[in-house]
């Protein structure tokens, strides 16, 4: 190849580009996925505080990942031994109301309330098991249960304890039958496995015009009184009690307004922080 003076040169430049080229939208991603999950997490906060107990057990059920055989939601006694929001503030879950600091038996006993009604007989068990151990005899415990039923409300657990014919709660002389004092200790020993504040209401039948000796709304007042100095003799604390309601005989279960089933207390465990 022969040298030509005559020739251009040419002179090729390559431009080099530092830092590693572009990066791509990599953190578009991990911003989706932040603004998903606090998405999530807003809306489960709006979940939790607008619908009810059996409405959130029913969520949590649907996205469980197996069928359970008991009707547990959320906290767990495991590896990670964490315990659900609702602990130590509800009672509509088995083992809420305490936790594993305080594994109590009582933990077991307010947290079986079924959200249909049907799990009631759960609950009387662990009041006639608390009644054994706090002395009773079997025919007294029978007594007691036969005066009792339980339900779950919005409002929280109810234990409704009744009169029966031919078996009042309170005497001629407005004093409690003689078990009244054994149940509310009962009462107070497991209201003390959690931290929910306690009503007492009390509502009573109408009485004849001729019989009517005391006020309606006066005489379940008193009523109502009387079994709030059983619970805190029993040992409840006096801060634990939200209200003390007389009804008189404005709230009557049963249609017959004289009926004795309208002689009644009701013994709530109150829903959430009071």
């Amino acid at each position: 190849m022969s040298d030509d003076p005559e020739r251009p040169i040419i002179i090729k430049k390559k431009k080099v580009v530092g830092g590693g080229g572009h990066h791509g939208g990599a953190w578009k991603v991990a911003y989706a996925d932040f603004v998903t999950a606090m998405m999530a997490f807003f809306m489960m906060m709006w979940l939790l505080n607008a619908t009810t107990e059996q409405q959130r057990m029913g969520l949590a059920d649907y996205f469980s990942p197996s069928i359970p055989i008991t009707r547990v939601s959320g906290g767990g006694d495991g590896a990670f031994g964490g315990d659900d929001v609702f602990s130590e503030q509800t009672i509509a879950q088995e083992g809420t109301g305490a936790t594993n600091a305080r594994p109590t038996e009582g933990r077991q006993n307010l947290g079986t309330v079924g959200a249909e009604y049907n799990d009631d007989e759960q609950v009387m068990e662990a009041l006639g098991d608390a009644l054994a151990e706090a002395g009773g005899d079997a025919a007294v415990i029978e007594t007691i249960l036969e005066h009792i039923q339980t339900r779950l409300t919005d409002e929280g657990l109810v234990i409704e304890v009744f009169s029966r014919p031919e078996a009042p709660l309170f005497d001629a002389s407005g004093e409690p039958i003689y078990w009244l004092p054994l149940l509310a200790e009962v009462l107070a020993s497991l209201f003390e496995t959690v931290t929910n504040q306690v009503a007492v209401e009390a509502h009573v039948p109408t009485a004849p015009l001729v019989r009517q000796s005391t006020d309606r709304f006066i005489l379940a007042a008193q009523h109502a009184m009387q079994m709030r100095g059983l619970l805190e003799d029993g040992g409840l604390r006096a801060n634990r009690l939200d209200r003390i309601t007389g009804h008189g005989d404005s709230d009557p279960v049963m249609d017959d307004p004289l009926s004795i089933r309208n002689d009644r207390l009701e013994i709530i465990l109150l829903r959430g922080i009071y």
